[in-house]
């Protein structure tokens, strides 16, 4: 009978079915790093969303055979040290298709319209104030005619060029940040940095990608641009991103992930208050729908694994 761990049960709002072979299941609301090896003990098979599973952890777990991350993004788990331990590792895979592109046009369009300063202008009482039926605060911008840059092309980048194409929008596919050819239907990075008005991050975070957009970046964009960032924290210069901001080296900013989550220690970020920053706190996936489908195919990777038939390998 194999031991299931899921370590951070909480992070997910699903009901997760029993996996269809003798199993014994044991989850934990959450747990903290250096609570990992105590509680992945005699665990051949162990469920994290967010959990740090580094090689410390993980060469004191002999038995461990399968990580089995609630999530698309693996960058918590030491892969490398896996593959010498022979240890799988599977992903969820497009669950989020429709979750994350529509809180990323939630954010884009709160800011071009610019809503939260006219929320900010509505509580102080302006417009009651006002002499005519309207009150013509903050610039509302459209995204008609308007130019998407998408940095990772993937079913969660697609499905966001889907939409900016009903939006009317010009969507631009950013090539690799330094590769001197492109691939067909691809844009040269720099060329998508300096003509988007709005641009998404969908890529994952790696050692290649992280501080993708910094200082450089910034400066080559439009003053009149957007950064949308629902990918990883780490893909932004925090420390530049807030000077892009405050300089007015871009129009704004909406975010859905830091660089550190929980931010427990505070951030900058979150203190920073102004109309043109928008910050959640990375719920972009986290649609009912979304979590469902992920509990599902969760189960799913597992069952496959069992049968020794293994899918979403990372």
């Amino acid at each position: 009978m194999k031991k299931i761990v899921f370590l951070d049960r909480e992070s997910l709002i699903a009901d997760i079915r029993p996996p269809a072979f003798p199993h014994q299941w044991c989850d934990y609301p959450s747990t903290f790093a250096h609570d990992v090896v105590e509680r992945l003990q005699g665990a051949q098979i162990a469920i994290s969303n967010k959990v740090p599973l580094d090689r410390a952890s993980l060469e004191q777990l002999p038995e461990l055979k399968l990580i089995a991350v609630a999530a698309t993004g693996t960058n918590n788990v030491d892969l490398a040290c896996c593959r010498e331990r022979g240890i799988a590792v599977c992903n969820i895979r497009g669950y989020a298709v429709n979750s994350v592109p529509e809180h990323v046009f939630a954010l884009t369009l709160a800011l071009k319209r610019n809503l939260i300063a006219y929320r900010e202008d509505l509580n102080a009482g302006v417009w009651q104030k006002s002499q005519t039926f309207c009150y013509f605060g903050a610039p509302i911008n459209d995204l008609a005619g308007s130019t998407m840059g998408i940095v990772g092309h993937g079913s969660i980048g697609r499905s966001v060029a889907i939409i900016a194409g009903a939006f009317g929008m010009n969507v631009l596919i950013a090539e690799h940040k330094g590769n001197e050819t492109c691939r067909p239907g691809y844009t040269p990075f720099s060329k998508v940095l300096s003509e988007s008005d709005v641009l998404t991050l969908h890529c994952p975070l790696t050692p290649k990608t992280e501080n993708l957009i910094s200082a450089n970046e910034f400066r080559a964009m439009k003053s009149s641009a957007l950064l949308i960032n629902t990918a990883r924290g780490g893909l932004v210069n925090e420390e530049d991103l807030l000077v892009a901001l405050g300089e007015n080296w871009i129009a704004g900013a909406g975010f859905d992930v830091l660089r550190t989550e929980p931010p427990t220690a505070g951030s900058a970020l979150l203190d920073y208050r102004a109309p043109n920053w928008l910050v959640t706190p990375h719920v972009a996936w986290a649609s009912r729908g979304a979590m469902q489908r992920l509990a599902d195919q969760l189960v799913d990777n597992i069952e496959a694994w069992n049968s020794g038939q293994p899918q979403n390998l990372d």
